[in-house]
């Protein structure tokens, strides 16, 4: 079985951005786990995260399909992964773009370059397997930031990704998100089929976020 995956999007929330993030992120890079543990973060945090925790895995939470030039406002790939970047997240519920978008990023990123492309429902993530990324996480929006997890409300469309997923790609990871926020959420995602989970307000939104990681990896 490969290595469990931990993915912890920042966001934007006022206790994971800028100073904060960093906090965040030399917290999880002190935790010692078997899990694989990934920090997603803004764009504007890149490269300082990066810098203080070396060993931690990180990703940035969004990239644009671009060549160099004049791109106003746009996130070039190239200088994601010069900053130190392993991965980005593409296609969050909070940030769609086209399948267009999401292919031709495919393209342009190093063979080695983590993509996890976000999806809402099965056939979307039947859609974004065949572009062939390294992940697909299965979203439902109106469980995201909520209290109860997609393992529990919604576990058919967890196990129904995988099957779907599987049907086209042996290569693709699976993940879950949306609710996430204890061990128990985690082992269950496990069980029905998926590489890991992809969360964020069950640690950013913490009081004490390194016992909420603890405990988020303490049933793997």
């Amino acid at each position: 079985m490969s290595v469990p995956l931990v993915v912890v999007n920042f966001k934007t929330y006022e206790n994971a951005h800028g100073i904060s993030a960093e906090k965040l992120a030399l917290i999880m890079a002190s935790i010692d786990t078997n899990t694989r543990l990934v920090a997603v973060v803004s764009a504007f945090d890149l490269a300082s995260v990066v810098a203080l925790a070396p060993n931690l895995e990180v990703w940035t939470q969004h990239l644009d399909p671009i060549q160099f030039g004049s791109n106003t406002g746009w996130l070039h790939p190239e200088t994601a992964v010069e900053r130190g970047a392993k991965g980005t997240l593409i296609n969050h519920a909070e940030h769609k773009v086209s399948i267009e978008h999401i292919a031709m990023l495919l393209d342009q990123v190093p063979e080695d370059f983590t993509v996890c492309a976000c999806a809402a429902n099965i056939e979307e993530a039947q859609s974004l397997t065949a572009l062939g990324p390294t992940f697909v996480a299965v979203e439902p929006p109106e469980l995201i930031g909520g209290e109860v997890s997609v393992t529990s409300a919604d576990p058919n469309i967890v196990t129904g990704t995988a099957k779907a997923v599987r049907e086209i790609s042996n290569e693709v990871g699976i993940l879950c998100g949306a609710g996430i926020k204890n061990g128990s959420d985690v082992s269950m995602a496990i069980e029905l089929g998926t590489s890991g989970v992809l969360l964020a307000s069950g640690v950013t939104k913490s009081s004490n976020p390194l016992k909420a990681l603890e405990e988020l990896l303490s049933k793997i």
